[in-house]
């Protein structure tokens, strides 16, 4: 099973993961790392976005499948999707290879999301790029993503919070049969 964790650039996905990591267990899949070993390989070619690169989305749907073939369990992946066409191919590699995906947008009003990326400690250099996609990612909000995903307000939410009810939402998948 994957657990896909979309939202703004610097809406607590990595944090929210590494949290899921103990309480599902998972193993978490960073796939921003295909993207940097495509940007060494492929980078020189136009592109604004690694996720633009039909190999990534090739490798990610491909890694993701031979991990969970080898180790088993559950993948938690914490990337953000902003366009629908990419995230179509992505869901429709995972429905091929017959792995189930629960797919979520954590949330956060913009006052509060400023916030956290102003204070982020982990990728302080990111900072301008995450305030410049917070528009983009608005608009994907409004326009698919929302139907896409199951949208969880994080605004209020300590990442800790945030995975449970991530982990609740996911018990009826976990424990089929389970009354």
């Amino acid at each position: 099973m994957i657990v896909w964790l979309n939202g703004a650039f610097g809406a607590g996905k990595t944090t929210t993961a590494r949290v899921l990591q103990d309480a599902l267990p998972a193993r978490v899949f960073d796939a921003e790392h295909i993207g940097h070993l495509l940007r060494g390989i492929i980078g020189d070619l136009p592109h604004r976005d690694f996720k633009e690169f039909p190999p990534w989305r090739a490798l990610t749907v491909a890694t993701a499948r031979h991990v969970l073939d080898y180790a088993g369990g559950t993948l938690v992946i914490p990337q953000t999707v902003l366009e629908a066409p990419i995230w179509t191919e992505l869901t429709d590699g995972f429905d091929h290879h017959g792995i189930p995906l629960h797919a979520y947008t954590l949330h956060t009003d913009r006052t509060t999301f400023a916030h956290r990326v102003h204070h982020d400690r982990d990728e302080p250099t990111a900072l301008q790029w995450r305030l410049d996609h917070r528009d983009p990612y608005e608009q994907a909000l409004h326009t698919w993503l929302a139907d896409a995903t199951t949208v969880i307000d994080t605004t209020a939410l300590t990442p800790a919070q945030t995975a449970a009810r991530i982990r609740d939402h996911l018990q009826p998948a976990r424990n089929p049969g389970t009354p």
